[in-house]
């Protein structure tokens, strides 16, 4: 029997769970994210600690940031996780073309995304707000950084993913490396949602 069905030619309706190696892999990635949570909970836990330590002359959260820029990052990076939900459900009803339409329109999301952070530290760069400046802007381009580059990364995980779909199908061993990505995609949005409330809201709030 191949890697690409089962007996009747189609896949189970949840090949992610398919086989035993299938589930040892979505289990080994949770606790992965359960360390990736830890991770992000310490520097949130630093910024929180120095947000306030500005330095003389420097500008602060409340000066610098500019809501409507983070508010429309946060709208398309939720919407990706969407996508990425639409990708998952068509992958379960084995429509492999709409699997991968909706993968698309995730990255392509994910890179506006991370269009619109790199547009925002520029001019927070111009306006003298640079990593070294204060200790609250190193905790903050390490914390939002941080997250950023788990971004980059994930887009450039997917983008893998639908090249490998293109080259082997849809079998019981690619469908839980999309599964996964698609959770790895959800835990980043979900921190975004905790950055934007603590670093964005409560900055600019003061």
């Amino acid at each position: 029997m191949s890697a690409h069905s089962h007996v009747d030619g189609k896949l189970p309706h949840e090949p992610e769970k398919a086989t035993l190696e299938a589930r040892n892999k979505v289990l080994g990635f949770w606790l992965f994210l359960g360390a990736e949570t830890v991770l992000f909970g310490t520097l949130f836990s630093a910024f929180l600690a120095l947000r306030h330590q500005v330095g003389d002359g420097n500008p602060s959260g409340q000066e610098l940031f500019e809501l409507s820029i983070t508010a429309w990052a946060t709208f398309i990076l939720l919407t990706s996780s969407l996508t990425s939900v639409f990708s998952i459900q068509a992958m379960h009803l084995n429509k492999v073309k709409a699997m991968l339409s909706w993968l698309i329109v995730t990255i392509l999301l994910g890179a506006a995304f991370l269009g619109l952070e790199i547009y925002e530290f520029a001019n927070y760069v111009e306006e003298g707000h640079k990593f070294s400046t204060s200790a609250f802007s190193t905790s903050f381009y390490t914390l939002v950084g941080f997250h950023g580059a788990h971004v980059l990364f994930g887009v450039l995980w997917i983008l893998l993913l639908i090249l490998q779909i293109f080259k082997k199908g849809l079998t019981v061993v690619t469908a839980p490396k999309i599964y996964v990505a698609g959770i790895y995609w959800h835990f980043i949005d979900v921190v975004w949602v905790f950055i934007f409330t603590v670093v964005y809201l409560m900055g600019k709030v003061g």
